[in-house]
């Protein structure tokens, strides 16, 4: 059996080579980029990214030794930094810090790209429509709440098109500055937080105040500031506010998860083999009216994963469809669909092609 410092010193010699293929690796992400300004050509192509990860995934199987949700994030940041070389990526989300939008995107994009908070989902979408960000990170649909109605109305009223999902599961904690549950008098949270958590407040915490305040990040600041306060809140939130945990995962539903759009004016043009197109339309208020706009999707045996409906806000009882089906739009069985839909709706409009997010 090798020694601690012979273990050691194979280590430092592995870093050293990691070094050196890092700076090499940044240094032809440089000039990809020096390529890419000359074309014109966007810096950040989810497409691309996809691919690299699926690939990687892959050659991590002949080891076996990280889990494959380790080699996204660690080539996340990565990729992160590299493409920061070339230009880094400006990106809005809906803030504050800390929040599971922030999450979201430092999860899609990495700490290297330069991220902004909102204080609204229309300003996400602003910001990317008037050119001041690259794109938007913003919520659609919770696997217990349902869909962010906001976000998909956004939809109807710009022309931005999806780019990219992520999934990021939902990991509720009890922070405070206090060490012991027994001084906590007070818990603050955004409302679906303190629904989620709810059976564990009656049993852990019966006598305690409940307030909800704008969101989770805003619940830990507040936490921060006050003593016999709580929050409900995330891993990050604890660390930015330098607060303990008190108690990890206190949400009722274990399988938790939040759904993210990444948004900007163009989607991906080149199928990655595993992506999802997001659509919308209306029909027509004639019997059989859904039945026959969703007809196609059979017909050329295309995957429906989704569908919503929303008023459109300009007529009563006048209904958008929403709907996400697997495969890209370049694809020939899913664009003879969609151009069948088109057919039969009085309305229809392509969201964008995108990879599909990874669930973790």
């Amino acid at each position: 059996m090798r020694t601690l410092e012979e273990l050691r010193k194979e280590i430092d010699g592995i870093d050293r080579q990691i070094i050196d293929l890092l700076s090499r690796r940044a240094k032809l992400a440089s000039e990809v980029g020096e390529v890419k300004r000359k074309k014109g050509l966007p810096f950040y192509v989810p497409e691309r990214e996809a691919e690299i990860l699926t690939k990687l995934e892959e050659l991590n199987k002949n080891y076996g030794v990280l889990p494959p949700e380790s080699i996204r994030a660690i080539f996340r940041e990565i990729i992160s930094a590299c493409r920061a070389l070339e230009e880094p990526t400006k990106v809005s989300f809906l803030g504050p810090y800390a929040t599971f939008t922030h999450l979201a995107a430092l999860k899609h994009f990495g700490t290297s790209s330069d991220l902004r908070p909102m204080t609204s989902i229309t300003d996400v979408f602003e910001e990317v429509d008037k050119g001041r960000v690259d794109y938007g990170v913003v919520p659609v649909e919770n696997s217990i709440e349902g869909i962010v109605n906001y976000t998909v109305d956004m939809f109807l009223d710009t022309e931005l098109k999806i780019c990219g999902e992520i999934f990021v599961p939902v990991n509720l904690h009890l922070l405070s500055r206090e060490t012991s549950l027994e001084n906590i008098e007070k818990v603050y949270s955004h409302r679906h937080a303190i629904a989620q958590a709810k059976k564990w407040l009656a049993e852990n915490l019966p006598d305690a105040e409940v307030i909800e305040v704008s969101s989770t990040a805003k619940a830990a600041e507040l936490a921060s500031k006050e003593k016999g306060v709580a929050a409900i809140a995330s891993e990050a939130a604890a660390l930015l506010y330098d607060l303990n945990i008190l108690e990890r995962n206190i949400q009722e539903i274990s399988k938790n998860f939040t759904r993210f759009f990444v948004v900007g004016k163009k989607d991906s043009e080149t199928p990655t083999g595993n992506d999802k197109t997001s659509i919308m339309f209306s029909t027509k208020h004639v019997a059989g009216a859904l039945f026959h706009a969703l007809k196609p999707f059979a017909l050329y045996d295309v995957n429906l994963t989704k569908i919503e409906s929303r008023p459109t806000k300009k007529r009563p009882w006048e209904y958008v469809f929403f709907v996400d089906i697997d495969g890209h739009k370049t694809e020939p069985r899913v664009k003879k669909a969609l151009e069948e839909v088109a057919k039969d709706t009085s309305f229809m409009k392509i969201l964008g092609s995108y990879p599909k997010g990874f669930k973790e």
